[in-house]
């Protein structure tokens, strides 16, 4: 059973410190209302804690 987590930009970058931009860019996260699918992991869960004020989080359990 793997999770994954649907990541959604919701707010600009724009006036955010260089760390969100990157942050967000290594997600792939470059314009505003784009979603993502990412493997539910302690990493990229990190990185969604980081910019979290600027995205939205579903997660999704896939059951096969």
């Amino acid at each position: 059973m793997a999770t994954t987590i649907s990541v959604t930009l919701i707010k600009s970058k724009s006036g955010r410190p260089p760390k969100h931009s990157k942050v967000l860019q290594g997600m792939g996260l470059t314009k505003i209302n784009k979603s993502i699918m990412l493997q539910d992991t302690p990493a990229n869960r990190g990185m969604v804690d980081k910019v979290a004020h600027l995205v939205k989080v579903e997660v999704k359990t896939d059951e096969t």
